[in-house]
């Protein structure tokens, strides 16, 4: 027979590969559980990022409407008003006078077609995509330019890193939000964009010097909701800081991805 102590120690060892099998069979949970939370809060993650991704395509979309409205009406409308108003001036005009007006007309209606090709590119609505982001910016600070909104500069600096068009486009809905509010609330004359290519980073600064606000009264606003939240997503830095009579600035701090 065993003795007491043979027992004693055989009990005893018993007890460690039990303690130990449970352990490791609760590690082993807790590890999937884990496992499983990140696996969630990553798939989460990006069904958010596509959505936010749907979501500024449509809108970008909406404006990109908006804007043809806008130079439907104030350029091209206005164009071919005078076009008609110098064709209905021909019709009494003396002989010598036709020839000039013919000329003005025709001045016209070369401008009107310009105009209509520039909303030809216009319509494009996924024009981040094809055209990328400094591009993109460069083209609607050209039309505020055109239409006599304000007076917009750019200043690109640095060496451009590739960034994902994904990226650029969540980008370029928050820019665009940011001119929106400068084009109907701001009262601005002037507007800069300063996009900074660090090593590390896209820095990117937007300013105008209209009326400002009070950033403590509009922090329920959903254009300022929807801008943060977006630099967010896409793990960037984002600041907004504004002053009665002073005007507003933005600065939008996106880091390279690792991958």
């Amino acid at each position: 027979m065993l003795k007491k102590e043979e027992v004693l120690l055989i009990i005893y060892f018993v007890a460690i590969i039990f303690f130990l099998a449970t352990f490791v069979v609760i590690f082993f949970i807790a590890f999937q559980r884990r496992k499983n939370k990140f696996l969630l809060e990553r798939l989460e993650a990006q069904q958010k990022f596509q959505e936010e991704l749907a979501n500024s395509r449509l809108e970008i979309q909406e404006q990109t409407f908006k804007n043809i409205a806008w130079e439907l009406h104030d350029n091209v409308g206005q164009l071919l008003s005078v076009a008609n108003i110098q064709l209905n001036m021909l019709i009494d005009a003396p002989d010598h006078e036709i020839r000039e007006q013919i000329l003005e007309t025709k001045d016209v209606i070369v401008a009107t077609v310009d105009e209509v090709r520039s909303l030809s590119k216009t319509l494009n609505t996924e024009v981040v995509l094809n055209n990328g982001l400094i591009r993109s910016v460069q083209e609607e600070l050209a039309r505020f330019n055109r239409l006599n909104f304000l007076h917009a500069d750019l200043l690109l600096e640095g060496e451009q890193a590739d960034i994902k068009n994904e990226d650029e486009i969540i980008i370029f809905r928050i820019l665009q939000e940011f001119f929106s509010n400068v084009i109907k609330h701001a009262k601005a004359n002037k507007l800069f964009v300063h996009l900074y290519y660090k090593p590390d980073a896209l820095e990117i600064k937007a300013e105008d010097n209209g009326i400002g606000f009070d950033i403590d009264k509009a922090s329920n606003n959903s254009g300022l909701y929807n801008m943060r939240s977006r630099a967010d997503l896409l793990g960037a830095e984002f600041q907004l800081a504004s002053e009665v009579g002073k005007g507003t600035q933005l600065k939008l701090t996106y880091p390279y991805p690792d991958d």
